[in-house]
C-alpha cells in the first residue's frame, strides 16, 4: 500500500541516546557498570516516560541510593548531554519529506520534563505534524495501545503509515498492526527506503 504517513521514533533516529556510553567518558567504565548495577535507573527512566516526573523521580533516587546521588546527579544536570547529538542526516529526512508534503509523525517514548529540555536544543523536534508522546499519553511502546492511539489520531490505515525505529521489539509490536516498517540502524538506510518508496528522490534525501 502507498504510505500516507511517515513516523520517526526520536531517540537514536533523530537525536542520539546512548546513556551508557556518555557515563562511561564521564566517570569511566568501571564506575559506569557499578552505577548502573546497583542502580535502576534505565527503569526510572521508563517510569519517566510514561509520565512520572523527571526531577521527583530523581529526588527519590537520590534518597533510595544516597551513595550514587553523585551518578545521579550527572543524569539529572547533564540530561541534554546524554540526549546528544542531533543526527543531521535523519533531521535533513525529516524536512525534506515535510517539503514534499508528506505527513510525518513522530512516536516517541519520553519524559515530559525531558522533552521541553530537548525541544530547546533541537527545535526540529516541533517540525512534525502530529506527535505521540509516552509521557503525555501515560503508556510506551511496544505496548499496542499506544499504536492504536496514533492510529485512531492521525486516521490513517495501519497499512499505510511507514514507521522507522531502532529497537526491534518496538518494530515487532508496530507490524503486528500492519504496519509497514524500518528497523533504524543509521540515517542512510532510512535514506534508501525512502528513496525506494518513492518518498523522496536520492537528491533529496542527501
Amino acid at each position: 500500500m502507498v504510505v500516507q504517513a511517515v513516523i520517526f521514533d526520536i531517540g537514536n533516529v533523530l537525536i542520539g541516546w546512548q546513556p551508557e556510553q556518555f557515563f562511561d567518558r564521564v566517570i569511566g567504565q568501571e564506575r559506569r557498570m557499578a552505577f548502573f548495577d546497583a542502580v535502576p535507573i534505565l527503569e526510572m527512566n521508563d517510569r519517566v516516560d510514561t509520565g512520572e516526573n523527571f526531577h521527583d523521580a530523581i529526588a527519590e533516587m537520590i534518597t533510595l541510593y544516597p551513595n550514587w546521588a553523585d551518578e545521579l546527579a550527572i543524569w539529572r544536570d547533564r540530561w541534554i548531554e546524554i540526549a546528544s547529538p542531533a543526527i543531521d542526516h535523519s533531521v535533513r529526512l525529516l524536512r525534506a519529506l515535510r517539503r514534499g508534503e508528506h505527513t510525518v509523525l513522530a512516536l516517541s517514548n519520553f519524559g515530559n520534563e525531558t522533552l521541553e529540555m530537548a525541544e530547546r536544543e533541537y527545535p526540529f523536534l516541533e517540525e512534525f505534524d502530529q506527535r505521540f508522546i509516552s509521557g503525555e499519553m501515560g503508556v510506551i511502546k511496544p505496548d499496542a495501545a499506544i499504536y492504536e492511539r496514533l492510529e485512531t489520531a492521525c486516521g490513517v490505515q495501519p497499512a499505510a503509515l511507514l514507521f522507522t525505529d531502532d529497537r526491534p521489539e518496538n518494530i515487532t509490536a508496530a507490524q503486528a498492526r500492519g504496519w509497514q516498517t524500518h528497523l533504524f540502524d543509521g540515517p542512510e538506510g532510512w535514506a534508501a527506503r525512502l528513496v525506494a518508496d518513492g518518498l523522496l528522490t536520492e537528491e533529496a534525501a542527501q
